[in-house]
């Protein structure tokens, strides 16, 4: 997630001087800007070897590791917030991973591409797989496992004993909170054992 009203939308959820996780982190955009912006520190985990290339190359601390095999290397409640940016719509296995971000972290911020979006359910009636700013790939090329929606998470994380402090979307940077599930193109979540 590279845009900057975003990233500051997301970035006001995280606390000040914050010891921050950010589960496949990319380029290390998001970190960098929590360091920037916040004073936060800590850690990019990330797979791809591009970028965590780009990662160093912008001073953010990253670990190469496959998220599908979990974050077993991490004690409970090691950071004060996990980050999972676009990540949830990549794993294997989604519930296991919204437990992991809650154990490790005292709080996890979910952020993901909500496919109930009005345009996409325009681009679905009209009998084709939505591709949008937030979903930019062809059905047959994209590299998200699966699709959800805003109401969809927050049924996951019930279901995973998790308790959701906040929940809102997010529209160009700006919070929506009146219908997120129709209105956003993004889905936001903070979540809590």
């Amino acid at each position: 997630m590279s845009d900057l009203a975003t990233q500051n939308a997301i970035a006001q959820l995280v606390p000040k001087g914050a010891r921050v996780l950010d589960l496949g982190c990319g380029d290390g955009a998001m970190l960098a800007h929590l360091q920037a912006t916040r004073g936060c520190s800590g850690y990019g985990i990330e797979i791809d070897d591009a970028n965590v290339l780009a990662c160093v190359q912008r001073g953010v601390n990253v670990i190469q590791l496959n998220l599908d095999e979990g974050l077993a290397m991490f004690d409970d409640a090691s950071f004060d917030v996990v980050l999972q940016i676009d990540t949830l719509q990549h794993l294997r296995n989604a519930e296991v991973m919204l437990r992991e971000t809650a154990r490790v972290g005292r709080i996890g911020i979910v952020a993901f591409p909500n496919f109930a979006h009005w345009p996409n359910r325009l681009s679905v009636l009209r009998g084709r797989m939505p591709v949008t700013k937030r979903l930019p790939y062809q059905w047959y090329d994209t590299p998200n496992i699966r699709v959800g929606t805003h109401a969809d998470l927050g049924q996951l994380a019930q279901r995973s004993g998790l308790r959701v402090i906040d929940s809102f979307g997010l529209q160009n940077g700006e919070m929506v909170r009146w219908l997120p599930n129709l209105r956003a193109g993004t889905s936001v979540y903070k979540l809590e054992r």
